[in-house]
């Protein structure tokens, strides 16, 4: 049997409204699963993670790890584990490693699961012991039809689907694989990094910021503070516009009708671009060339590996953004 996992609204904006992506990730090879390091170990079971949905027991170390959730794999590569399937989300449709990820991943070369539906069956025969999907969005009828399986880890209660911050899904992670101490040191070492740059760019704070793309059913798309993409942007001290905010309200994303395109304005105007098709849809819409920002430079397309990363928003791909994107951002403020 099989369960499809609802599009929210705007899954595809969820996922930055682009699917088509090339040159991504590796073409290695390998066995399934990698066990965990040597940080933590089996005496931290069992372990319980309160969630969304109640609370998920974890008996013992889990060995056979699926990553549900569509940008979960680089949370669970972090902590020396390679699962043994890996929910597809964008990018080459046989390779779920991205190039930040390749060197964790080593030869491995994990069962692919379809983006828009999860094949219980296909899940059951895998065997896991363990199924994180901390960025999944599952409903909570899915979430219990999978616990048949396994145990199953979703968002905490306090954030939305798809907008549970990289710092505690690290930390849920390296729970639920034993290695909660690992978990701190990974978290500690990626906020120094920030720390950094946040310190080399000063002109960043208070600017305001839109993340936007292509139209999605004839309006234009934003993400919200809450918004785990954008929250890369607010660490830096800038911040959305409290009309979006507001439009948005407790959704990660919302979106403007052409009337009201104007509201996308702001101090840097960011445009994901997930393809050369989707960059040119952009480029040629006359609404979107009238926005000030556009008109004025403060606009930025954020595509290739940048729009990867971004979407990735995670431990291992927050190091790579941080020194390829920043410096690209700051020229467009000082400019």
């Amino acid at each position: 049997m099989s369960i499809t996992t609802r599009t929210r609204g705007a899954a595809v904006a969820g996922l930055t409204l682009s699917l088509v992506l090339t040159g991504c990730g590796s073409d290695d090879d390998g066995g399934d699963s990698a066990g965990p390091s040597s940080s933590g170990g089996s005496s931290a079971f069992p372990v319980t993670i309160e969630h969304a949905y109640g609370e998920t027991e974890i008996p013992e170390e889990p060995t056979r790890v699926v990553s549900l959730g569509f940008t979960e794999q680089d949370a669970i590569l972090a902590f020396g584990v390679v699962p043994v399937a890996v929910r597809y989300a964008f990018g080459p449709e046989d390779d779920v490693f991205f190039p930040w990820a390749d060197e964790a991943a080593g030869d491995a070369d994990p069962e692919i699961i379809p983006r828009e539906e999860v094949d219980i069956e296909a899940i059951a025969a895998l065997e896991p012991d363990l199924i994180m999907a901390v960025t999944a969005g599952l409903t909570e009828a899915e979430y219990d039809t999978l616990s048949g399986i396994a145990p199953v880890v979703v968002q905490p209660e306090e954030f939305p689907a798809f907008g549970t911050p990289w710092q505690d899904q690290t930390l849920i992670t390296g729970r639920a694989l034993g290695q909660e101490e690992r978990a701190q040191e990974l978290v500690a070492e990626v906020e120094a990094q920030f720390q950094a740059t946040v310190a080399a760019h000063p002109e960043l704070s208070d600017r305001t910021v839109t993340l936007s793309g292509v139209a999605y059913e004839g309006e234009y798309p934003f993400h919200s503070s809450s918004d785990t993409r954008t929250q890369f942007f607010t660490d830096f001290g800038m911040v959305v516009a409290p009309e979006l905010d507001e439009i948005a309200g407790d959704e990660f994303y919302g979106t403007v009708s052409q009337e009201q395109a104007d509201l996308l304005d702001a101090d840097v105007l960011l445009w994901q671009s997930g393809s050369d098709e989707e960059r040119a849809q952009i480029e040629n819409d006359p609404i979107l060339n009238s926005i000030p920002a556009v008109a004025q430079g403060r606009a930025l397309f954020v595509e290739g590996a940048d729009y990867d990363a971004l979407q990735f928003g995670s431990v291992l791909s927050l190091p790579y953004l941080l020194e390829s994107l920043v410096p690209k951002i700051s020229a467009i403020v000082q400019a």
